[in-house]
């Protein structure tokens, strides 16, 4: 147990987290909605840190990040627990331990470890990924400064339903993240995933301005977000932030508590894909079909194929120094492997 981050001690030694968008006011002896923060006689504790329940290498690509040091590897990490409820998590039997067991179990790793295992596997990058990483902020945060003492980049793959103060904390020494706005509807946040739309699309918006390098995904699921209305509207959201954000948009496949949809079509996908490119996003992928076009990167100016992916492996790369090789036109991202 580590004292936590970002919280205030009110009357009558009742707590309030300032670490995501759900503010818990927690009782002596009691959690927050995460599970993983205890409120031990008006002082709010972690539970989470140090407590190591994944680590695996993985390509940047499956993240998804494709304009972030492209063909490098990450090395992800997750504690147990999650601010979310998603019905359809594919991380379900770790993201809702804390809840499912009364305790968070883990392995003690600390965050020199961890760098010293990325580095050790030739990875460009750290992921704090699987589960939420804001949960585990202070263990996070702790590693991601070690990180870039030895030229680490960090990478939060995440809901988004943080605070902008835990955001203005992070920012310094958080390179990129990939953000899921899982439907630009507040009624689908509420029931599937037991959160809010608004605080998300605020996150977004605050880390592109913080310089942090932002991409965006959107698990498709028929019935739920399928909606060719709510595509637009996610469109022209991130259009009024930056025409650059990459956005991801994936096929679903029946899991945990959500198994009455059907999977993804790729039709749906590629249509999906269409509107973001009509509506004016100059970058938009299809994820979870290996091989389909629309994993490639091309030239929002030219045309021309850059990247040419396969699943989550890069069969050719012509970008150089950031730029279009046939046009000169300069692609919003992080090329620099180096």
């Amino acid at each position: 147990m580590k004292t936590a981050d970002l919280w205030e001690r009110l009357a009558d030694n009742v707590v309030e987290c300032h670490l995501c968008s759900h503010h818990c006011r927690i009782k002596p002896g009691e959690r927050g909605r995460c599970y993983v923060r205890e409120n031990q006689n008006g002082t709010l504790v972690t539970l989470t840190y140090g407590k190591l329940i994944a680590a695996h290498v993985d390509p940047i690509e499956k993240k998804p990040l494709f304009h972030f040091l492209p063909g490098t590897l990450s090395y992800s990490i997750a504690t147990p627990g999650c601010n979310f409820t998603c019905k359809h998590c594919q991380n379900a039997d770790i993201s809702q331990l804390p809840v499912k067991l009364g305790k968070v179990e883990g392995e003690y790793v600390s965050p020199a470890k961890i760098v010293s295992h990325a580095v050790r596997s030739h990875c460009k990058s750290i992921s704090y990924t699987y589960t939420e990483p804001t949960i585990f902020f202070e263990y996070a945060y702790e590693i991601a400064l070690i990180a870039h003492e030895h030229k680490l980049g960090n990478v939060f793959v995440t809901n988004g339903f943080m605070t902008e103060r835990m955001i203005e904390k992070i920012a310094p020494v958080l390179d990129a993240a990939n953000i899921d706005l899982k439907a630009y509807s507040d009624e689908f946040y509420r029931k599937i995933c037991g959160g809010r739309l608004e605080p998300v699309k605020h996150a977004i918006a605050i880390m592109v301005e913080k310089g942090i390098w932002v991409e965006v995904t959107t698990l498709i699921i028929p019935g739920y977000n399928d909606d060719p209305w709510q595509w637009e509207k996610i469109a022209d959201f991130l259009i009024s932030i930056h025409p650059g954000i990459p956005w991801h948009v994936s096929a679903f496949y029946p899991t945990y508590k959500l198994t009455d949809a059907p999977p993804t079509s790729p039709a749906t996908l590629s249509r999906a894909r269409e509107i973001g490119l009509e509506r004016g996003l100059k970058f938009v992928y299809t994820g979870n079909v290996p091989g389909n076009e629309g994993e490639n990167t091309n030239c929002p100016e030219c045309g021309k194929r850059l990247i040419h992916r396969v699943g989550y492996t890069i069969i050719e790369n012509h970008i150089e120094n950031g730029r279009c090789p046939y046009c000169h036109a300069r692609l919003e991202g992080r090329w620099d492997v180096s």
